[in-house]
C-alpha cells in the first residue's frame, strides 16, 4: 500500500471517528452548518449578484437578464438557466476545458431546486406570448471549494436573484425594445433553500466540509420552499439511505432551511 493510500485511510478514519463521537473534526455538531456569509452587489455589470462564503467554500454568482426566445411548448413563460464553473485555482482536481460530470450535476441540482420551487413567477416574464420572453441566467463561479458546493451555489444563486433589478422591455414591431430608465423587482413567489446531508457510516452530517465530502458513503440534497414544503431532491454517492434516515433528512432539511432562509431574504431587502 502506497503512502498516499495510507494517509487517505488515516484521514477517513479520523473523520469517521469524529462523526461517530457526535462532534465533527471542525467542532460542529452533526446537524450544524458552517458559518454562512452572504453579500450582494459584488458584480456591478450584472442585474443581480452575490458572494457566498460557507465556511471555507466561496462562490460568486452573477445574474444576467435578456430577451429570449421562449421554448416551443411554453410560450407563455420566461426562461431560466443556471450554469456553474470550477476553475483550477478553486480545487486541485479541477481542470480547464469542458465542464466535468460533477460540474454539470452541480449546475443541474441548483437549477432544479430553484425551478421546482417556482421561485420566479415565469408567467410574469413574458414580453409577447410565443414570440419573446425574459430570460434569467445565473452563472456560479466557484472561488474556493471547501466542500458542499451544492448549497453554496444555491444560496449564491438565490441571493443574486433576490437582489436583481430587471430591465423592462416592450415590443416594437417584431422585436423587444428596452424601456430606458425603468427597472422592476423580480416576480418572487418563494425563497428556496437547499440543505445537503451526507452519510458517513450510520451517521448523517449536515453541510459536509471538503474532508467529510471525500469520506461520504452517500449524500442527499433537499430543497424546501418558504412554506417548508420539499420541492426537489438529489441523491448521490455509491450507497443509499434507510427509510428512517430519509425521514430524518427531510425533517433536518426543513428545520435547517428555516434557519438559513432569513439570511437569503436579507438579499432582497439589500437589493
Amino acid at each position: 500500500m502506497g503512502t498516499v493510500s495510507i494517509l487517505d485511510g488515516l484521514k477517513r478514519k479520523l473523520v469517521a471517528d469524529s462523526v461517530a463521537s457526535g462532534r465533527r473534526a471542525d467542532g460542529r455538531a452533526l446537524d450544524e452548518m458552517r458559518e454562512l456569509v452572504v453579500e450582494t452587489g459584488v458584480v456591478p455589470k450584472a442585474e443581480g449578484s452575490a458572494r457566498v462564503r460557507l465556511g471555507r467554500t466561496e462562490v460568486v454568482t452573477g445574474v444576467k437578464v435578456n430577451p429570449d426566445r421562449p421554448f416551443p411548448d411554453t410560450g407563455d413563460r420566461g426562461t431560466f438557466i443556471c450554469t456553474a464553473e470550477i476553475p483550477p485555482l478553486a480545487h486541485p482536481d479541477a481542470e480547464a476545458g469542458p465542464p466535468s460530470e460533477a460540474v454539470i450535476e452541480l449546475a443541474r441540482v441548483v437549477d432544479r431546486g430553484i425551478r421546482e420551487s417556482h421561485m420566479l413567477d415565469m408567467s410574469q416574464l413574458v414580453i409577447k406570448r410565443d414570440v419573446s420572453v425574459v430570460g434569467v441566467f445565473t452563472d456560479n463561479a466557484v472561488m474556493d471549494d471547501g466542500g458542499n458546493l451544492f448549497d453554496a451555489c444555491s444560496y449564491a444563486s438565490v441571493a443574486a436573484i433576490l437582489s436583481c433589478k430587471l430591465p423592462v422591455w416592450e415590443m416594437a414591431e417584431d422585436a423587444p425594445r428596452l424601456v430606458e430608465g425603468q427597472r422592476r423587482d423580480p416576480p418572487i413567489t418563494t425563497v428556496p433553500v437547499s440543505v445537503t446531508m451526507g452519510r458517513i457510516g450510520n451517521h448523517i452530517v449536515v453541510d459536509p466540509s471538503l474532508e467529510e465530502w471525500m469520506c461520504l458513503d452517500a449524500r442527499l440534497t433537499i430543497t424546501t420552499n418558504s412554506e417548508g414544503n420539499i420541492c426537489a431532491l438529489q441523491k448521490g454517492g455509491r450507497e443509499g439511505f434507510t427509510p428512517e434516515q430519509l425521514n430524518s433528512c427531510a425533517e433536518t432539511a426543513i428545520s435547517v432551511g428555516a434557519r438559513v432562509r432569513p439570511k437569503l431574504e436579507a438579499a432582497r431587502r439589500a437589493g
